[in-house]
């Protein structure tokens, strides 16, 4: 009998590790775009003639839906982990001692800090 949080994680991770290997594999237009931006015509559209590859097309074919998906995931992360006061009996009463409401670590957590961290914040 499989146990189901287990499951549940491995299939996550799985899923997590297909879309950054799909990512890394794909070709990066970020050295593109400033130049694309300059060619937009009066529809708002770009005409461009390129060659995709095919990863660039599997991640091309999932991407927005994938963004939207871990925007949400971060954004319920985010609810999920906020500070609220620690209780207690702080040596500075101006700066109290603050917990995470949801993992109770201290302020701030370290689900919060990867979070900050993998963004760049």
């Amino acid at each position: 009998m499989t146990n189901q949080p287990d499951w549940q994680r491995s299939r996550l991770r799985d899923r997590l590790e297909a879309i950054r290997a799909r990512s890394a594999k794909s070709t990066s237009w970020r050295g593109t775009t400033s130049y694309l931006l300059k060619l937009v015509n009066h529809e708002g559209q770009v005409p461009v003639k390129t060659r995709l590859s095919r990863e660039d097309l599997l991640f091309l074919t999932s991407a927005r839906d994938e963004l939207t998906g871990f925007a949400e995931l971060g954004l319920r992360i985010l609810e999920l982990h906020q500070p609220r006061d620690g209780g207690g009996v702080s040596s500075d009463p101006s700066t109290p001692l603050r917990r995470c409401r949801s993992c109770m670590g201290r302020w701030p957590c370290p689900t919060y800090r990867a979070l900050t961290d993998t963004l760049d914040l």
